[in-house]
């Protein structure tokens, strides 16, 4: 059943499961052991623009130490394409593989996490499931995902993020699909592997996990088990972020942008998303943007707009944000909330709307992996009419834009998408 007719009739609520995982310094040094342990024999390890990294390197050799097979794929690209996922099934079928690890960000597990579900259908194409739980073989093969990133939390979900590159170039497409099937069998989260994670990275995947936290605590499905996680998460990120950027390999910040990453995907796996994520994902599917870039722009937007309709949950958002809000009303702290948002995006250096958006102003071609072949002719935002309406339509036919604090019409969400391309941040300020 889709989320959104979910939301109407029915007042039950899943609770999605979760992997076993192993979270702090040095768990990426246990990798061989547990795979063994698992029973993996020969693996496909699929990676990103980390390839011929040390973090690679030393992974692939742990493996290969305690006798086990490897395979590298090595070409995920940023947001992952679905011939990416359909590569690695290839090399997966061909090397007669028997299991995964995924080494990256999102970009990784979730390519990973595609191509296992198509293995265990055969090799049919990842974009045959799109939706909720649309595979029908519940088992596939086994998988470690190792996190290079404070971010994606996909190690501990039940979604994976694909672009379908088979539909009109002038109107891409970025789908989420949610599948219990597609829980890794272990995360590992290690903050010293994020030590050389560039800083403009690490700050866009900050705000990718403040708003995995914050759009669960605001969302219609208004889930119980997730409010918690949700809120401490927030907390994490706002008293971490700022020296996990300035200060790479400070290990309390980084560990503390660990545990907000993987307690704010717990938050969000069954408390559900908003628009925030809505239009991170037009816009990567356009412009192949990085998608916590994209959220950090659209959160401060996207906040006012939910605001109207949930001011004491944003009032609590301010508590964690460390704003001391004795005193003030609702109302007041919930602005508040908005401000604290505003000043972190300010403070790790994000460019405040779409249109100031160049390829110089994040890592990926640094990493190896800029804009693709597909996406040539879309290299930079324009920010026009015309843009704003199709990314005002992707959104709209977004998974994740029925769990929304405040419904959604293109009339309503199209200011939204127009002020993250052309509008001053200044304007939402109280």
């Amino acid at each position: 059943m889709q989320v959104d007719e979910l939301l109407k009739p029915f007042p039950i609520k899943e609770f999605h499961p979760f992997p076993r995982a192993m979270l702090g310094p040095g768990a990426h040094e246990m990798i061989g052991p547990e795979a063994k342990k698992l029973g993996f024999r020969k693996i496909l390890v699929m990676t990103t623009g980390l390839r011929g990294s040390d973090t690679v390197h030393k992974i692939n050799e742990s493996l290969k130490y305690h006798g086990l097979e490897t395979v590298v794929y090595d070409k995920v690209e940023s947001n992952p394409k679905d011939y990416n996922v359909m590569d690695a099934v290839a090399m997966y079928q061909e090397n007669k593989c028997d299991s995964f690890v995924s080494i990256g960000g999102g970009s990784a597990h979730d390519a990973c996490k595609g191509a296992r579900i198509s293995v265990a259908h055969d090799g049919r194409s990842v974009n045959e499931f799109e939706g909720f739980n649309k595979s029908e073989n519940p088992k596939n093969p086994p998988h470690i995902a190792v996190s290079t990133t404070a971010g994606t939390g996909s190690e501990t979900s039940w979604a994976y993020v694909i672009t379908d590159t088979t539909t009109d170039p002038d109107q891409p497409h970025k789908y989420v699909a949610f599948d219990d099937a597609c829980v890794t069998s272990l995360a590992i989260d290690d903050p010293v592997l994020y030590y050389d994670c560039p800083l403009d990275y690490t700050a866009q995947c900050g705000f990718d996990v403040l708003a995995h936290a914050s759009e669960p605590y605001v969302s219609r499905l208004n889930f119980p088990p997730s409010l918690g996680n949700a809120l401490y998460a927030i907390k994490l990120t706002s008293e971490n972020l700022r020296a996990a950027v300035w200060n790479g390999q400070d290990l309390p910040g980084r560990e503390g942008m660990m545990y907000a990453q993987y307690i704010a995907a717990q938050a969000f796996n069954s408390g559900g998303l908003g628009i925030v994520h809505s239009i991170s994902h037009a816009v990567s599917a356009y412009y192949d943007l990085h998608h916590g870039l994209n959220n950090a722009i659209a959160l401060p937007r996207v906040w006012a707009f939910n605001m109207p309709v949930a001011y004491q949950r944003f009032a609590d958002i301010a508590d964690q944000m460390g704003v001391d809000t004795h005193g003030m009303t609702a109302v007041q702290a919930a602005e508040a909330a908005l401000n604290a948002a505003i000043r972190l995006l300010r403070d790790v250096g994000i460019p405040e709307k779409f249109t100031d958006v160049t390829q110089d102003s994040y890592s990926k071609n640094r990493l190896g992996v800029g804009p693709t072949k597909f996406y040539e002719n879309a290299k930079t935002v324009t920010g026009d009419a015309a843009d704003v309406d199709r990314i005002t339509n992707h959104v709209l036919g977004d998974a994740c834009t029925p769990g929304n604090a405040k419904e959604c019409t293109f009339e309503t969400v199209r200011p939204v998408v127009d002020h993250c391309m052309n509008g001053d941040l200044d304007d939402l300020l109280s």
